[in-house]
C-alpha cells in the first residue's frame, strides 16, 4: 500500500461514501412519534482526519446512496459543503457533476468506498481507495486497500497516508495543535 508523492499531490478532492466508510455500515431505524428516525455511528478520529484534510487545502465531498438526516448533520458538523444523498444510489453522475462544478478532473480526485454502488466512481478517479472491510470487487479495483474498516478509523488512516505522502502531515497536525492551544478571550459578565 504505497502512495507516491506525485499521486498524492494530484489529489484536489476526496470523496467519501457513508455507510461502510464513514460508518461501520449498520443502520438503526426506528419511530419516534410519527417520525421515522435513523441513527448512524461515526468515528471521532475520522472526523478529525477530515478536518486535517480540509486544513491542507483538499476539498472533501460525501456521496451516498441513501438519504439521512444523520448524514446532513455530520456533513454540516464537519463543514463539508459537497454532500450528495441519492436514494437511487446513482453516485457516478452526481460525482461527475460535482467535479465539473469545481473544475476538477477525475484524475485529480480520490474516492474511498466499500461496496458495489461505489465501483462506478472508483473506476474513474485517479486514486481509488477501499476500506479494510470492502467487498472483493471493490478491493480488486483500488490502488490502495486500507487496513482499517469503515467506521473504525479507515478515513483517518487514508488522510494520514495521503498527507504523509504529500509531506503535509506534520504541518497539518502542528497547525491543529496550535489552533486548539490559543487562549480564548475572557468572557466578561
Amino acid at each position: 500500500m504505497s502512495l507516491t508523492r506525485e499521486d498524492a499531490a494530484r489529489v484536489k478532492l476526496v470523496g467519501f461514501d457513508v455507510d461502510g466508510v464513514l460508518t461501520e455500515g449498520g443502520i438503526f431505524l426506528g419511530v419516534a412519534g410519527d417520525a421515522r428516525v435513523e441513527f448512524k455511528r461515526y468515528d471521532i478520529q475520522d472526523g478529525l482526519g477530515v478536518h486535517l484534510l480540509k486544513s491542507a487545502g483538499v476539498r472533501v465531498a460525501i456521496i451516498t446512496g441513501r438519504e439521512s438526516e444523520s448524514v446532513r448533520l455530520r456533513a454540516a458538523e464537519l463543514g463539508i459543503d459537497d454532500c450528495v444523498q441519492d436514494r437511487e444510489a446513482r453516485k457516478l453522475p452526481a460525482f461527475l457533476r460535482l467535479l465539473e462544478r469545481h473544475g476538477i478532473a477525475p484524475a485529480d480526485a480520490a474516492f474511498v468506498g466499500d461496496d458495489l454502488p461505489d465501483l462506478g466512481i472508483l473506476r474513474m478517479v485517479g486514486l481509488p481507495v477501499a476500506v479494510g472491510n470492502a467487498v472483493d470487487e471493490v478491493r480488486n479495483d483500488c490502488k490502495i486497500v486500507l487496513t482499517r474498516d469503515g467506521g473504525h478509523g479507515a478515513v483517518r488512516e487514508f488522510v494520514e497516508l495521503l498527507l504523509r505522502a504529500r509531506g503535509e502531515w506534520t504541518d497539518a497536525v502542528e497547525g491543529y495543535v496550535k489552533e486548539r492551544s490559543r487562549p480564548q478571550p475572557a468572557i466578561v459578565r
